[in-house]
Formats: C-alpha cells, structure tokens, sequence
C-alpha cells in the first residue's frame, strides 16, 4: 500500500441485495416517510453481524457463514482490507483466501445479505487502516463528496450510500454528509435511547441504525482479555429491535490476525493488537457457537423466523502434544537466505517505507565508532524506535529498544565490532489522528555522544525463505546430539509435528518463550509474546495441518528461548492469563 496516500478515506457502505428474488426486479431504497428500509417494495429490518474474510481460512467461510444464518441472522456486514488484495503497489491478489467474488457468492448462496463497506482503509484493528471518518482530525468535506461521486460512478445511483461514525457530536458531525444516510456505532455501555437520538439529530427520518453493535472488544498486549456481558448483549439487542432499528453486531466472528495484519492504538503510548480477534464474539475464534450465540439467536427468535434445525457444530480438535524445536542459528547468520539480494547502504536509517518493505522485520548494520569498555547508552532521543530493536554487538544480544517505553540501553564492546539493530514493526495504528505511523528506525540512534552512522540496512524475506521450504530444505542431516540448548536474541528453531491421520483445529502454545513468530508448514500464525499476554496460544486452522506427511514448525524467538525448547498443541485456547499488567479497556475509550 502507497504510504503516502491520504490515510483517512471515508468508509462508504452498502447493501447488496440477494440475487434469488423469485419475481420482480430486485430493490433496496430507504422510505423516509415510514422510517424504515424497503426490499423489493416491503419494510425491511436487518440483523445483521460482521464476518472478516481476510481473517478467517477460505476453506471455513462456508461454515461460518451458515453458524450466522442458523443463529437467525439475514445478513452480514464485511470490510475490503485493500492492502491485503494489494500487498505491492499496482500488484493485486483476489485467490484464496483473498477471494473476495468466491465469499459473496457463498454468503449468497447461504441466504444472507450482504453490508459491504469497500477498502481500501477499514479500522478493524486491521494493520494501517481508518473508517469512521469522524474520528479523524480533519473534517474534509470535499473530499468527502469525492469519494461519493466515486463510489456512485462504479456503483450506480440506486446504490444505498450510508456512513457511521461514533456516538459523539463531533465524529458525527464530521463524518457525516448530506446525501449519504447517517448511522451510528454503539455499546452495551451507552444508553440506547441517547444514541439514537443523536442520530436522529443528523438523520431527522429514515430507519434507527446500529452499524457496529459491540458483543465484545480487542485485545492489546498486556491487557486483559476483553468480555462484553452476554445478557447485556442480549438484553440490547432485543431493545433496539422492538424500537424497529436495524442492527449489526461487531463482531459475530472475529478470526484471527494471521501473519503480520494485527493493527495498532495509540493514545497515551502505541498499543499493538494481540494476534487473536476472537472479540469475545458468539462464533469464537475457531467459528465454534458459544453461550453468547444461543442467547443472541433466542432473542432474534422473538421477532423474526430462525430457520429450523440444529446448529453446526464446533469443528473438531486436536490435542497433538509436545514437539521439541531444535536451533536453526541466529538471525544475523543467516542474512545470505533471508536476504539474498543483500544490504542498502545509507548514511542514516531508512524507514521500512523508503525500502519498500512494508511488514514484518528488517535487519540495521553499522559499527562501534570507538572503544567502549564501560556500559554506554544506546539512545532513541526521538522516540524513533517503531516499533521495537533488538540490539547484538558481535552476535552477542545486548538487549532491546521500544516505542514510548524502553528508550535507552548500555552497550560495551570495542571500535568496529558490528551492531546488528533487528528491528520490528508491531503493527500500524489503524484508529484516530496518529495513523501517519511509519516503520523503522525513523531517527538517528545516539551512543553516548556519537550518532551512529554508515547503516547497512537489510529487507528481510522471512516469509519468502520459510514458504519455499527453509529451514527444513537447506539443512543438513542432524548430528546425532543436535545442540537444542536456548540462545539470546533473535534466534531461529524448528521442528515437525508427526502426522497421525488427522487434520483437526489445535491451538499452540508456547510455554516460557519470550516473543516471537510461528509458522506452520510455511504459514505465519501470527505473533506470539506469553511474557505480556494475555494471549497464551495461537490457533492453528486443522487444513493448514498434512494428515500423512510430517508438518514442519518453525519459530523465530527474538529474545530467549526456554531451556527445554518445547511446544505444546492443545485441543483449546487460552486468551485470558494474568500476565496482562494492565487494566481492561472499557469500550468508552475508543470505537472500532
């Protein structure tokens, strides 16, 4: 994605309307007379809940989708990530996983309607992104008519253009604009009657609108695991569909931020998003029903038909045990694999941007400028570290720099031994002014009284070398000891998980490791960080696992490793450790 595009596209959305009406040409239109949606000519109420293909493995949308049609839903409410169909600039991707026609016509199929509100920025905690242009801190209403003329151009004039914004004055009065149907986003927090009166102070008629109804909230690393009250849940729903609104749930299926699409918060300091988006939502994590999603399809059942049937159950799960990872080398060793194409030289660091590596991490290289025999601080007097630095003189792991909150550390060594800086990007910010958020060292490093200069700077392709098969493929036989003995610093391991006929959902975890990334047979699952918490184990989709060939595991730890270097694969997730120092977010902090 060009960082240089305006981050604050607004989010125009719509409703698509279903393809199978029997007779007649199919319609969607708001009648402001009657306060309510028409479909194909009659009053229409949606109940709806939001589903994030991007978050979810292609080969389980069909499942989720007929869990939210079971629970009494009619439609769904889903976001275009446009930086994941478009990873490199003018390069698009729309297979797979990203196979966006595929998911409509399977939410089709199943009998839901579709609420899509197109990229390319979307909030979401989903990496870079914003919509709800109210929360921005400019109020632009040209550009908002812009993109109205945009969007009527591709979608047609009958299109129902609508917006939503949160429940204050001001993010409705900025993202709000005449023409296009004004909706809001609430809580179980807020007083329903309260919220809609705003909206009817933007929207003096038409239908009462919900567009983000929160069953549950994120996590951020060191909080703990969000939980939104099921019978709060319940109970407003019930109470917005007496009154007649229509209502989306947010979320009903969160998924999971596979790889590196975790976004970001940042308010007093940046919070990065766990990998987990299991919202505390009535489909889990793992698409399974929990209490949540019986007590919401209860209370759905009390105005509209459910269909019949029992609900789809909870997919299958492996409890596959302990594997034991053997040390691949540390990552500086290992430049000729990760980054075959070698060093940019530059005087000063360069940004992820300006090297056109977007995600994940990249390697800075320079050197001592003199003798250090005593402890010497290694500074970010910018706070230029976004968003961690794991720092080794000589191989040798000195410690770690981080954003808003580790801005200094001591190194020693001798003049012109080699500083490897491993920098990490945690995540974009994707909500409120601070979403210009680059990656990299962005301002110079100060030891003692020097600026280090003379920067060596690496792209890494980790996820290249790890999908074409390394490290298995390039190593050699294993001695008959293998050294498995923990290292300091970024260090690579792996292992295989033997196969035994199954390929069931498992959930890895990661026992006294510090902070890491995982792959399983070339796919990153995502970030791991057990120290902080809360999340204690990842999830890891029963398709990703080979039922009859050995699946192999690879890890890279960035700070230490435990002595035993074992893994755990349980058949269930733990998201909720006291390891999270801090207090739980209320929802009144911030909207999605």
């Amino acid at each position: 994605m060009d960082t240089k595009t305006v981050f604050s596209l607004l989010y125009f959305a719509f409703l698509a309307a279903n393809r199978t009406v029997v007779s007649g040409a199919p319609s969607f239109s708001i009648d402001y007379k009657n306060n309510c949606f028409q479909k194909d000519g009659k009053p229409f109420q949606y109940v709806s809940g939001s589903i994030h293909y991007s978050r979810i493995p292609h080969y389980y949308w069909k499942d989720r989708l007929l869990k939210m049609y079971m629970a009494g839903l009619n439609a769904v409410q889903i976001y275009v990530p446009w930086n994941f169909h478009e990873e490199k600039r003018g390069v698009y991707n729309f297979t797979g996983d990203r196979d966006l026609e595929n998911f409509l016509d399977l939410a089709n199929q199943t009998g839901l309607l579709v609420i899509l509100r197109p990229g390319p920025y979307i909030c979401a905690e989903w990496e870079m992104v914003e919509n709800e242009y109210g929360s921005y801190y400019t109020c632009d209403y040209n550009y908002m008519r812009h993109l109205r003329t945009l969007f009527q151009f591709f979608l047609g004039d009958k299109t129902v253009l609508f917006t939503t914004d949160g429940n204050t004055d001001r993010e409705m009065t900025c993202g709000t604009l005449e023409g296009m149907y004004a909706t809001i986003d609430f809580g179980t927090d807020v007083n329903i009657s309260q919220a809609f009166s705003r909206q009817r102070r933007f929207e003096p008629r038409g239908p009462l609108v919900n567009s983000e109804f929160y069953t549950g909230w994120l996590d951020h690393w060191g909080d703990q695991h969000a939980q939104v009250d099921t019978q709060k849940v319940s109970r407003m729903l019930g109470e917005m569909l007496s009154m007649g609104a229509s209502v989306n749930m947010y979320m009903f299926e969160g998924g999971t931020n596979f790889g590196y699409w975790n976004g970001a918060d940042h308010d007093n300091r940046f919070r990065s998003v766990v990998t987990s988006y299991d919202y505390n939502a009535p489909l889990s994590e793992a698409g399974d029903p929990t209490e949540k999603l019986l007590a919401i399809r209860d209370t759905i059942s009390k105005f509209r038909d459910i269909p019949m049937g029992p609900m789809p159950p909870a997919s299958p799960k492996m409890a596959y045990g302990f594997v034991t990872l053997t040390m691949v080398g540390n990552l500086s060793s290992l430049l000729d694999t990760l980054s075959p194409q070698g060093p940019v030289r530059s005087l000063y660091p360069l940004s992820f941007e300006e090297m056109k590596q977007y995600y994940g991490f990249m390697l800075y290289r320079t050197k001592l400028p003199r003798d250090l025999p005593e402890d010497t601080p290694l500074i970010s007097p910018l706070n230029g570290v976004h968003d961690r630095a794991y720092v080794s003189v000589c191989g040798v792991f000195q410690g770690l720099l981080e954003r808003d909150t580790t801005l200094v550390m001591n190194l020693t060594g001798k003049q012109g031994d080699q500083v490897d800086v491993l920098v990490e990007n945690m995540g974009r910010v994707n909500f409120g002014s601070k979403i210009n958020d680059f990656k990299g060292l962005l301002s110079n490093l100060i030891l003692g009284k020097d600026v280090l200069t003379d920067w060596q700077i690496y792209r890494l392709d980790i996820d290249g070398a790890i999908a074409s098969g390394w490290p298995q493929s390039g190593q050699r036989r294993s001695s008959p000891n293998p050294v498995r003995g923990p290292s300091d610093g970024p260090v690579f391991y792996q292992g295989t998980l033997p196969p035994n006929g199954l390929a069931w959902d498992t959930f890895l975890r990661l026992n006294e490791w510090t902070k890491g990334q995982v792959w399983i047979n070339g796919v990153n699952l995502g970030r791991y960080w057990p120290k902080r918490g809360p999340q204690q184990t990842l999830y890891v989709p029963g398709p990703l696992l080979s039922p009859t060939q050995p699946n192999n595991i690879t890890v890279l730890e960035l700070e230490r490793a435990p002595p035993h270097t074992r893994v755990l694969f349980m058949d269930r997730p733990q998201l909720n450790s006291t390891a999270g120092k801090t207090s739980q977010l209320q929802t009144t902090d911030r909207q999605t």
